[in-house]
């Protein structure tokens, strides 16, 4: 009978009864299979609010065989006890009887018959009681009147491992279909990572491979003292006006400064020193407490170079970080107010601008960009500089991915860093690479509301694969 039959069966008893209807009674009234009725129960739920069904784990048990013929005519035990005489049997010809191995090792467990060794015809069995009860065959005929759940779960087991009785419907006695495991399964529920995430995950790998540790960025809001001065960047330098840069009105000023470093930092600025002439300009404590967004993670890079610098003896240290910076962008197709910089720092005794040209070229070769261009730059903080660009196909032009340099004396020289020591770094961010990697020409929609959350569950993994070394590097002048 069809799916469509059993279902309408299924509806009008479910209307004339009262408390619900049990799936294995039903197909026993109506002739099915149980599984017609699963069937015609799940087909009724997919149309939705039409049937409720619960599942009910329920067990019913049969006699088998044997057990049949030992509530009919007693168990073996039993037997083996009515045909002992009083006067005794042999146990040689007890033996031979049918219930005769099985019967006489439960008997003698119950006590019922004894055996007499000394008698001159060899061993003979004895009663020890006058009567006994068959308490098997009782039970057994129990579950033949359906009253199998009145005995006790130690009574049943004892029952099934001398296989008298069996579970009705086990899965032991179902044959099973094969296991089809080419078939493709159906995808669970689940969050999908934004490109920009499973890009990160491939930098942070990246940089763990080559040796670097990931240093702490967990402060969004820094001191513009960490965030410019520490830097060697002038106080009135135009990066530091409020068109390019979020300050904060409260809290307005940070409260917690080392001040002998602020010191050394002063007079660097103010008077020079380290071979440096400085600025000369007036350097103001309340211009470096102002509170604002981080523009840049160099900031938490002075932070550690620092905390690396009170360490005696010097020990050379490779850090790098992902994560948010802040800047008062105009927003176009390539910047946004709001992005992700990653950073790269590594102090060690004599580096120069060549082995910052090589860790460049290894690590953007491990992300599979081999499209790049060095051009001379100014940063206040590094000298040289250098920004690097990579060849975007989407745009067909060449983005700017980075910029680098080696930090200058007067950064680190204050911090306490010995004078031999050389820091490089590189910094990029975080979006553009992702654009390249995924093929996305405009910015606004890897971030913001503009974005296509159907780009971010069908985006593939990343993988930035390593690609044969480059040609050398085309350095623009």
């Amino acid at each position: 009978m069809a799916d469509g039959p059993v279902a309408e069966l299924l509806l009008r008893r479910l209307e004339a009864s009262d408390g619900g209807l049990d799936s294995a009674e039903l197909a026993a009234e109506l002739g099915v299979e149980h599984q017609a009725v699963v069937g015609a129960v799940k087909s009724l739920q997919a149309l939705g609010e039409v049937i409720e069904a619960e599942l009910r784990s329920t067990k019913r048990w049969e006699l088998t065989s044997e057990g049949e013929e030992i509530a009919r005519e007693g168990s073996h035990e039993a037997r083996v006890f009515r045909s002992i005489p009083p006067e005794g049997l042999a146990q040689s010809e007890l033996m031979r009887l049918p219930s005769g191995k099985v019967g006489f090792s439960k008997a003698m467990s119950n006590k019922w018959i004894r055996v007499d060794k000394s008698t001159a015809d060899g061993p003979r069995v004895f009663r020890v009681v006058d009567s006994m009860e068959d308490e098997v065959q009782r039970r057994l005929q129990m579950v033949q009147r359906g009253q199998a759940e009145k005995l006790g779960e130690k009574e049943r087991s004892e029952l099934r491992k001398r296989k008298l009785l069996a579970e009705v419907g086990s899965w032991r006695d179902r044959p099973f279909k094969p296991y089809n495991f080419l078939a493709q399964g159906v995808l669970p529920d689940s969050g999908h990572l934004h490109p920009l995430l499973k890009v990160r995950s491939q930098f942070r790998q990246i940089f763990l491979e080559m040796g670097f540790t990931e240093m702490p960025t967990d402060n969004f809001i820094e001191s513009s003292f960490w965030n410019f001065d520490a830097l060697f960047q002038p106080q009135q330098h135009p990066a530091r006006d409020q068109h390019d840069t979020f300050f904060l009105r409260d809290p307005a000023e940070a409260l917690q400064l080392p001040m002998d470093y602020v010191q050394r930092v002063k007079r660097t600025h103010s008077q020079g020193g380290y071979g440096s002439q400085g600025y000369k300009y007036n350097w103001k404590l309340d211009e470096a407490r102002k509170n604002l967004l981080r523009t840049h993670t160099t900031s938490a890079s002075a932070r550690v170079l620092y905390r690396l610098a009170q360490k005696k003896p010097f020990t050379p240290a490779k850090y790098f970080s992902i994560d948010r910076v802040f800047r008062n962008e105009t927003l176009d197709a390539t910047h946004l107010a709001e992005f992700h910089q990653i950073e790269g720092v590594v102090a060690d005794h004599g580096l120069t601008l060549g082995h910052l040209m090589g860790v460049l070229r290894e690590f953007f070769t491990k992300l599979g960009i081999t499209q790049l261009r060095f051009k001379p730059a100014y940063n206040p903080y590094t000298e040289p500089s250098m920004e690097v660009f990579s060849y975007h196909p989407g745009l067909k032009k060449w983005v700017e991915v980075g910029n680098s340099g080696v930090f200058r004396p007067e950064m680190l020289l204050p911090m306490g860093l010995p004078e031999n020591v050389s820091v490089i770094a590189w910094g990029l961010s975080l979006e553009r690479p992702t654009m390249i990697k995924y093929g996305i020409n405009n910015i606004r929609e890897l971030v913001g509301h503009k974005v296509n959350l159907k780009m971010v569950y069908d985006s593939p993994l990343c993988r930035l694969d390593a690609k044969p070394r480059p040609p050398p590097t085309q350095e623009a002048a």
